[in-house]
């Protein structure tokens, strides 16, 4: 045992080296990393809060009222998210729910969206959801699968089963309803830029980028 002492002592002293080095240079890259720039969450936009992507401050709004079980609704998701992006800093989106009654799981849905928020991956969940959709419209119970999205997009399953349930997350669905009623929303996807009401034949990539630059030039 003496013998091989030597070699374990080095052995030992070589692995705890290697994990100072690892939490040395993790800590580090945690430490240069950029600032985020941009919300991905509940954000003040005004006097309210709403779950705003893009800079809360931006001069061109793009508020949406949307159903997760709505398949335009899903269809325009990604674009929206895209639009973001190309219009950096000049375009935040809001989304504000608005379940029909139509649809068998979209209160459900958006429930779980409001949950998952309570974590501060509101819009995690609500890409999951519109991704996911053809495959959670169709199930029975859907309440599995929404635990099983919020533990992929890292929020805490228990307490997301606690929340999605619970009465400030019926409130803040029921909230973004009445405020849709009081705008006339009648129907999903129904958007908004910077409080003019998109023409059903615009709500494509096409006519939304359209009416976010007339907008932009309005406010110049």
């Amino acid at each position: 045992m003496r013998r091989y002492l030597p070699f374990i002592i080095v052995a030992l002293v070589g692995i705890v080296t290697l994990a100072c080095g690892t939490m040395l240079y993790r800590a580090r890259r945690v430490a240069v990393a950029p600032a985020a720039t941009t919300a991905r969450g509940l954000e003040k936009r005004g006097d309210k809060l709403a779950h705003i992507l893009g800079n809360p401050d931006a001069p061109v709004v793009v508020e949406e009222f949307g159903d997760f079980e709505c398949p335009p609704c899903a269809n325009l998701s990604e674009p929206i998210n895209q639009i973001e992006r190309e219009y950096r800093g000049r375009v935040c989106v809001i989304f504000r729910n608005f379940p029909l009654p139509s649809h068998k799981h979209a209160q459900e849905a958006a429930q779980a969206a409001e949950a998952a928020g309570l974590q501060g991956k509101f819009w995690q969940m609500h890409d999951v959801l519109y991704r996911e959709q053809s495959i959670w419209s169709k199930a029975a119970d859907v309440r599995p699968l929404f635990k099983a999205y919020a533990g992929t997009i890292g929020a805490d399953p228990v307490q997301f089963e606690k929340d999605v349930s619970s009465e400030p997350v019926k409130r803040r669905v029921a909230g973004d309803q009445q405020q849709g009623v009081v705008l006339g929303v009648s129907t999903t996807p129904s958007i908004f830029i910077n409080g003019q009401l998109v023409a059903p034949t615009q709500l494509n990539p096409a006519g939304l980028r359209a009416g976010i630059d007339k907008a932009s030039k309005a406010t110049k």
